[in-house]
C-alpha cells in the first residue's frame, strides 16, 4: 500500500490550508476561546458555502461530495495545524458518521443533506461520566412506551453538545449490558427534559458539555437494540479521524519550534546553529514523520474498508498521543522563559494535545486495543 497523496488531493490540501490561514490566526483562535459557543457563524458558513467541508465524506446521493476517508484526514490534518475553532469535528466528523453508520437510508435521505451543506450541526453523545467508550460502558438508558422512547442518564464530555441543533445519543436497553440491548437515539436540542452545560476544561478551543436526560423523547436511529456493532465502527472512524489532526497540531509545533531557532540569538549566533538545538529539531522531526504516517495509513485503511483498520486506526491514535504532547513541550522549550507564558501561542495546541489525548482513549488504552483487533 503506497501513501503518496495525488496532485489533486496535494492541491485540496493547499486550498484548505490557505482558507484556514486566513480565518483561523491566533488572536481569532484567542477571542473564540473566550465565547461560549467557541466558534464564528460567519466562517462556519464560509467553510461550507465556498469549501463545502461538511460534504466531503457524504455521499454524493446524500447531498455530499462523495470523497474518502482520505480527503477526511487532510482536512482534519490542516484543521488540526490551524487549531481552528469550528464544531467540524463534532458534526461533519462524529454526528455525520454516526447517522452513516447506524442510520436506515431513508434516514439518511433526511438528515445528512442539511448537515452537508452546513445548515444543521450534530453531535455525538457517547461518554458516560465514567469516561469509558466501548458499548460496555453505556449507563443512559432507553425506555420504550408503544413506539416513543425517553432516555434518562448523563452523558459528559460531549464536544459541542450544548450548541448542537440534534444530538445523536447511544443509550442502552433498562437491564440490558455489555453490548446487548444498545441503541442510537436522535434528540433535538431543545427536547423538553435535556439540560446541557457547558464544561470547564484545560483546552477552551474545543468546547465540550454535559448533558442531563430526564425523560427526553427521542426517535430511533437504525434498529433499536443493534447499535453496538455500529458504534465500534463509528469510534474507529473517530480515532483515525483525530488522529489526523493531532499530527497537523504536532506538525505546526514543529514549524513553529524551527522558525523560532532561526530568529532566537543567543553568544552571537541564531540558537539553532547550536548541535543540541539541532538534535532537538531533528528528533521531532523524525517522531512527526512516524506519527503522520501512521494517521495516512490508518486513513487509506479506512477509505478501503481494511480488515486491519481497527488495529491501525489505534496504532494512529497512540502515535498521535505521544507525538504531539512531545512535539509541544519541545517547542515550549526551544522557546525559552517566553514559552512558558501566556502571551507565546504554544500553549494553545499543548492544551489541545491534552485534551486530545484522552479523546477516544489515551496511548496505553490504544495499544492494547491494536493488539487485540491485529487480524491473525
Amino acid at each position: 500500500m503506497a501513501f503518496v497523496f495525488t496532485q489533486e488531493q496535494e492541491q485540496f490540501r493547499d486550498i484548505v490550508a490557505r482558507f484556514l490561514r486566513a480565518t483561523s490566526p491566533t488572536v481569532e483562535v484567542r477571542r473564540l476561546m473566550e465565547t461560549d459557543a467557541g466558534f464564528d457563524g460567519g466562517v462556519w458558513d464560509r467553510l461550507n458555502r465556498e469549501l463545502g467541508l461538511s460534504a466531503l465524506h457524504v455521499p454524493e446521493a446524500l447531498g455530499g461530495q462523495g470523497f474518502s476517508f482520505v480527503e477526511l484526514g487532510i482536512v482534519c490534518e490542516e484543521m488540526g495545524r490551524a487549531l481552528l475553532c469550528a464544531p467540524y469535528f463534532s458534526s461533519a466528523v462524529l454526528a455525520t458518521d454516526a447517522i452513516l453508520q447506524a442510520g436506515h437510508p431513508g434516514q439518511q435521505a433526511d438528515m445528512l443533506p442539511p448537515m452537508a451543506s452546513g445548515e444543521r450541526r450534530g453531535a455525538l453523545a457517547v461518554t458516560e461520566p465514567n469516561g469509558g467508550w466501548d458499548a460496555g460502558a453505556i449507563e443512559t438508558t432507553a425506555t420504550r412506551n408503544g413506539t416513543a422512547y425517553r432516555l434518562d442518564g448523563v452523558k459528559s464530555f460531549v464536544i459541542d453538545g450544548h450548541t448542537a441543533d440534534f444530538l445523536v445519543v447511544v443509550a442502552r436497553d433498562p437491564g440490558s449490558s455489555g453490548a446487548d440491548g444498545v441503541s442510537f437515539f436522535t434528540v433535538a436540542g431543545d427536547a423538553p427534559g435535556l439540560d446541557r452545560r457547558l464544561l470547564e476544561t484545560v483546552d477552551a478551543t474545543r468546547k465540550q458539555a454535559r448533558l442531563t436526560f430526564r425523560g427526553v423523547p427521542a426517535e430511533p436511529l437504525g434498529q433499536p437494540g443493534t447499535g453496538a456493532p455500529a458504534l465500534e465502527r463509528i469510534l474507529v472512524d473517530a480515532v483515525t479521524a483525530l488522529a489526523s489532526e493531532m499530527v497537523g497540531g504536532a506538525q505546526q509545533m514543529l514549524d513553529s519550534a524551527i522558525e523560532y531557532t532561526k530568529l532566537r540569538m543567543q553568544f552571537g549566533r541564531v540558537i539553532g546553529s547550536f548541535q543540541a538545538v539541532k538534535h532537538k529539531c531533528a528528533d521531532m522531526l523524525l517522531e512527526v514523520e512516524l506519527a503522520k504516517s501512521a494517521a495516512y495509513q490508518a486513513a487509506a485503511a479506512v477509505a478501503e474498508g481494511a480488515e486491519d483498520a481497527p488495529a491501525l486506526a489505534s496504532l494512529a491514535k497512540a502515535a498521535a498521543c505521544d507525538t504531539y504532547l512531545r512535539a509541544a513541550a519541545d517547542c515550549i522549550q526551544l522557546h525559552g522563559g517566553i514559552g512558558f507564558t501566556w502571551d507565546n501561542d504554544t500553549h494553545l495546541w499543548f492544551k489541545r494535545a491534552k485534551s486530545s489525548e484522552v479523546l477516544f482513549g489515551d496511548a496505553t488504552y490504544h495499544r492494547e486495543r491494536m493488539l487485540e483487533d491485529w487480524p491473525e
